[in-house]
Order: C-alpha cells, then structure tokens, then sequence
C-alpha cells in the first residue's frame, strides 16, 4: 500500500491503506434495515449478477529523478566538489525504481465510469482496468478527492459494460450482512462475507470519517472494491483496516456510498470536489464549560479561531462562541459541524445557530469554496 495512510495510533493502526504495494518493494501499508438476512441457500446468485462489474486495477508509475531537497547546499557543495548532482563527472540524479500496484474498482455506469480509492491511482503514469471476462482497457483518472480517499475512473469500451446500482448507507445497521468483491493481493475475484460491525466510525484519519466498520475480510488488493448489502447493492467502497501486521484481524472500514455517491457525482462534473468554507478553527466544549452553561454534557463546537477574512468573521460569528446546529443539522462533536459545513454548497447562505453568553443566536453565513481558500 502506498504511504497515503492514515495516521496510526500507538503502532496498531498499520497497513490502513489496502492498495496491493509497490511490486518492486514487496506488500507494504482500507427504520428497516436496507441489508436483509443471508438469502437462502447462500451468496452464489448475488456473486454470480455483481462480479462482472468489479474489477481489477494495475497502475504503474515510471522511474524519475530522485528529488534533492530544497535546501540542498548546491554553491557549499560547488565549492568543495567543483561539481554538483547531474553535472558532468557527477553522474546522473539518482532515479527512483519504476513502482506498479495493485487495487479494485467497481463499474457504476455502461459508458465505463469507475470508482476506487484516491491512493490506488495517486501519482499513476498508467491506469489499467482489468475486467472480469479478461478485457483490458487504459482508464482515464476523471478526477480524484484525497479527503475522502475517492477517484472516478473513465473507460472506453466501445459498447455497454456492466454497471451495479448504489444502495443507501444511511439505514445500514450493526450487524447487517453484507459482503465484498475484489482483488486481495492480486487473486482477482475474490469474495469474502460477514456483518457490518459497527457504522459512522471515526478511525482520525481525515476530517470526514465517518467509515462503515465491517468483519468482512479485507486485505490489501481491496482497496477501491465494493461492498455489497444482502440486495446486491454498493453500500459502501473497501478503504482501510485496522491490523498489527498488515494483514486482515476482521477490522475493515468503508466509505459510506451515501458519501460516495455526493463526492462521484461532483468529480463527474469537473474532476474535483466543491466544499463549503467556513473558516474557523473550533475545539470541543468540555465537561467543565458545560457544567457552567448549564448543560446535561458538553455538545456544540467552540469557535477558537476566527480567518478576518472568512465568511465566519464577515458574518458575525466569533472567537467563543459555541455552534449548536448548522444548516438545520444538530452539532454533537467536531466533525459533525466539518462534514456539514463540507456538505453545504459554496456561496449558499446557511443559518449558525450558537450559544454566546448563555443564549442563543442565529447568524446567517455566506458560505466561501474550501477549494478556493487557504484553509
């Protein structure tokens, strides 16, 4: 796997990311419920409809100049040498070794789009889509979302490829079925099966976690392959895992294909991701300002810092003050005020409500393009 990892914690977070590694170096560091019970008499006819339409990714990236640093003493070493890397006498910059890699992906339309993950196609020189019945095809990379860790591929095939559908992660519960198509270590079609352990998982590897957490193994090949509810739908797109020693223990994590499908939808459109921005530092309300508010327990998120040219600053909101609800949406933690404020389209005016010395105020916010600012 590449080194687009999330952050481990304590030495166990390892191998998060699932792209098969770099070949030349060896494998290194993915209401009623809309998932129903095991269909009776197993898996095999769901498999049989959905694998055509996952598939198997090689990218290859070609040899370049090793990068000296910027502050590499070229007159100090001119001086002393006479000479400096690349010059003649000095040899050539050190290259770095031709890399290849290994991933899964899923065709989500018959005109060939393609999803998978951001760190499988990260810096590729070539993209290869490799189907299920054989066909190779030279993919596109439409555009990709490292926040999220997503990428839409395009193919062109000639003629109609085999599309699956979406399904709703939102109603998806612990301890639904569920089960997953991909690529581990480069074995091409294989599936593996289990619940889903838990959902809206935070693993601090981004602003926008918010992961499906499942027993399904995962292992490194997977990355960027769908997992599947008991219907035969996406629910969500094999990311990380959670492993000591980069092998699947039964933590697997995937993005959500709620997300999935509002981040695909916005790279189709232009090849990168439009978030609003707010711009504010926040920290999270403690046990002890609670008890002073008069709070049951700390909620909300405490303005810190304030950009003076921000849309918060320009609106009216301030340093202390404690957002309880943005755009309708209720704010519990710090990330649920990032992905709302993230999920809100630039320039719309959404209301903040926040508590500022013991009572409540609505300021209404022009929203900036986080895209377009310096946060």
């Amino acid at each position: 796997m590449p080194n687009t990892t999330p952050r481990p914690r304590a030495g166990k977070l390892a191998a998060l990311t699932l792209s098969a590694a770099m070949m030349s170096t060896g494998l290194v560091a993915l209401g009623p419920s809309a998932a129903l019970a095991t269909p009776e008499g197993g898996y095999a006819d769901l498999v049989e409809t959905v694998s055509p339409s996952v598939v198997y990714i090689e990218v290859e990236t070609s040899a370049k100049p090793a990068n000296l640093p910027d502050n590499f003493p070229f007159e100090q070493f001119q001086r002393r040498h006479g000479q400096v890397p690349g010059m003649p006498g000095m040899g050539e910059i050190p290259q770095s070794q031709p890399r290849q890699g290994l991933g899964s992906g899923f065709i989500i339309s018959e005109s060939g789009e393609i999803v998978t993950n951001n760190h499988v196609v990260q810096g590729a020189d070539k993209v290869t889509v490799k189907l299920a019945d054989g066909r190779s095809f030279t993919a596109k990379v439409v555009g990709t979302d490292k926040l999220t860790d997503l990428a839409l591929l395009r193919v062109e095939a000639g003629e109609k490829l085999p599309a699956i559908d979406f399904g709703t992660s939102s109603s998806l519960r612990a301890g639904d079925e569920v089960f997953a198509v991909g690529n581990p270590f480069g074995l091409g079609g294989t599936v593996t099966s289990g619940i889903v352990s838990a959902t809206s998982r935070n693993i601090n590897s981004g602003p926008y976690d918010d992961f499906i957490q499942t027993d399904a193994a995962i292992n490194q090949g997977n990355s960027g392959g769908p997992l599947f509810n008991s219907e035969g739908k996406v629910v969500g797109v094999n990311t990380a895992i959670y492993s000591p020693d980069g092998g699947s223990v039964g933590i697997g994590f995937a993005v959500p294909s709620d997300m999935v499908q509002r981040v695909i939808a916005d790279l189709r459109d232009d090849g990168s991701v439009d978030r609003g921005w707010l711009g504010v530092q926040i920290r999270p309300m403690t046990p002890e300002v609670a008890s002073v508010l008069g709070l049951e327990g700390p909620k909300g998120a405490v303005i810190e810092n304030l950009d003076p040219n921000g849309p918060a600053a320009k609106s009216g909101l301030k340093a202390g003050d404690i957002v309880l609800s943005f755009a309708g949406t209720e704010i519990g933690e710090l990330r649920d005020l990032t992905r709302a404020v993230a999920d809100a389209a630039p320039k719309s005016t959404q209301d903040v409500v926040v508590l500022r010395k013991g009572a409540e105020q609505t300021i209404q916010v022009e929203l900036g393009n986080m895209d377009a600012s310096d946060a």
